[in-house]
């Protein structure tokens, strides 16, 4: 099958208008499915072959813009007709359609009858927004609600109960309640004020939270609760400790209103167990706990960064949406790191992902994105119940690039596993030491490096005549080379922000975002839900019943 050679039009464009149910298709019965399995099936040039040829048109076509990162995919095991053929996929699977429906609010989490319009979180200045101005109002209203109350605490108005000032926070979530603020907080340590500490218990582990609790004052001290359902047993138990330890030093119940935060979909449940209603801010059913960063979720971070800078939090991600559903697909950043995913994990046979990232504030990007993209897409089923024919999410994993060069890295150059790699570096230096921009171009060097390393390796002949030039015999040469040799031919994305400020983070975290959505269109699977930890949460409280515990 031959790519279209009809104009490409925006993503957004290409919804049927009549509202018509989108996705159902097998992926696998797809023509274009059939043609990459074909183009898989025959032996392609390595990627130093790929390299050396210096094809124009291939690398114009695997570098990539948006919302001020760039994407250079040329280090990826795919030529034009492959590309041709992925973007046909994208087609063929309507992933634009899919894309229109979740912008529009259907209930894209059909499982469990709900939108996913965490787009909306970033998006209420649209006055064409098509999830409606009554969605933006609140949107809008809730989060003015939340940042008012993040300054108070920063400028130190927000007091306890004894007249002190707040000088820490102490967040109490775990997974989506959790990831993402502390992701971001610590991305973002540059603008934190010093004026009061955040902190993160992501956990229920009682050395975690005696830990973050034994050097802090509980007179000012404030807890923020997080918890979409406010039913979350580990959450509920913190929240316990917490309360707890305010009352061991002389904050009983009605004297703790101004230490505690709570922040759900369920402000209900929260007014009945004690928290004030003026403290308690909400999201909706609507938004994901993976995807919650943008609302209240986020007040912990707008805490430490402030309220300008989470606005331009969300500037950033609303310019990768706005990229997102008006590129055109073979210029679409987030669908071009979906179809190379698509492409290394069902057609190269690749099971895992590894994430790299070139700068020490994004440490915890990586466990941030590993349940944004295996909660959402580690699914075996289609959307109609039957088991995939198809792989689905790859395992992600990784960390620190220049910490993993002395560790796993090893594995990607010798070892038996192709692991595709994403990149993640940063185009300029900010840190305010003497020799900054050196420790910068030599962070970048090495990302630069073992990209091209990867991607070149180096055979045996190569790996002899390099023997010889260090001095060596013939026979040594000869009986060293199959220990020094490298395959290479490792695909790698490299995604350049370019500098960690909240504009580019905001940017960076939606491009995944979509990214993941593109994704399970393609395999037509349901991103939205998470049935599996369900389960575990039900198993909780037979296994807590059942030897005594408190559940």
């Amino acid at each position: 099958m031959h790519a279209s050679t009809s104009s490409p039009r925006p993503l957004a464009d290409s919804a049927d208008p009549a509202g018509a149910p989108v996705g159902g298709h097998r992926p696998a019965c797809l023509p274009a499915w059939d043609r990459l399995q074909a183009l898989a099936a025959t032996p392609q040039p390595p990627l130093r072959d790929r390299l050396a040829t210096a094809d124009a048109a291939r690398s114009a076509a695997l570098r990539f813009d948006a919302a001020g990162l760039r994407l250079d995919a040329t280090r990826q095991a795919v030529d034009l007709p492959i590309w041709q053929a992925l973007l046909a996929l994208a087609r063929e699977a309507d992933v634009a359609g899919q894309a229109d429906a979740l912008r529009r609010g259907e209930a894209v989490n059909a499982t469990e009858g709900r939108a996913a319009l965490h787009p909306a979180l970033r998006g209420d200045d649209d006055p064409a927004a098509p999830w409606g101005a009554a969605i933006s109002a609140a949107v809008r209203d809730e989060r003015e609600r939340f940042l008012a109350a993040a300054e108070r605490v920063r400028s130190g108005a927000w007091r306890g109960h004894r007249g002190l000032p707040i000088r820490t926070v102490v967040n109490l979530g775990i997974g989506g309640s959790d990831l993402g603020p502390r992701m971001a907080t610590t991305a973002l340590a540059a603008l934190a004020t010093p004026a009061v500490a955040v902190r993160y218990v992501p956990n229920p582990d009682a050395w975690t939270l005696h830990d973050t609790l034994r050097d802090l004052n509980p007179h000012d001290t404030l807890f923020v609760v997080q918890s979409k359902s406010f039913t979350t047993p580990e959450t509920r138990l913190m929240a316990d400790t917490a309360r707890r330890w305010l009352a061991d030093a002389g904050l009983e119940p009605d004297a703790q209103g101004t230490h505690l935060v709570a922040v759900t979909a369920r402000p209900d449940l929260a007014r009945a167990q004690g928290f004030d209603p003026a403290h308690t801010f909400v999201f909706w059913d609507w938004v994901g706990g993976r995807y919650s960063v943008w609302s209240a979720i986020g007040f912990p971070l707008a805490v430490a960064i402030g309220a300008a800078a989470f606005r331009q939090l969300l500037a950033g991600a609303r310019a990768m949406d706005e990229h997102f559903w008006h590129a055109p697909p073979e210029r679409n950043l987030p669908l071009a790191l979906a179809l190379l995913s698509v492409w290394n994990r069902d057609f190269l046979r690749c099971p895992t992902q590894l994430v790299a990232v070139y700068a020490e504030r994004l440490r915890h990007f990586v466990p941030y994105l590993q349940q944004l993209a295996m909660e959402s897409n580690g699914k075996r089923v289609h959307r109609d119940g039957t088991v995939c024919a198809v792989g689905t999410e790859a395992i992600v994993w990784g960390g620190i690039g220049l910490e993993g060069q002395h560790a796993y890295f090893q594995l990607l150059h010798q070892g038996r596993h192709r692991v595709p790699v994403d990149f993640i570096g940063i185009d300029t230096e900010d840190t305010p030491l003497p020799l900054a921009e050196r420790h910068h171009r030599l962070v970048r060097d090495n990302l630069l490096a073992q990209a091209q390393a990867l991607a070149l390796g180096r055979d045996e002949a190569q790996t002899r005549a390099q023997l010889r030039a260090e001095g060596l015999d013939a026979a040594t040469a000869q009986t060293l080379a199959p220990h020094r040799t490298f395959p290479g031919n490792v695909p790698s994305n490299l995604l350049w922000l370019p500098r960690l400020d909240p504009h580019a983070l905001g940017a960076l975290m939606a491009a995944y975002e979509h990214k993941i959505f593109c994704e399970a269109a393609i395999w037509d699977i349901h991103a939205y839900d998470q049935w599996g930890v369900e389960l575990g949460k039900t198993l909780l409280r037979t296994v807590a019943r059942d030897d005594g515990a408190p559940g």
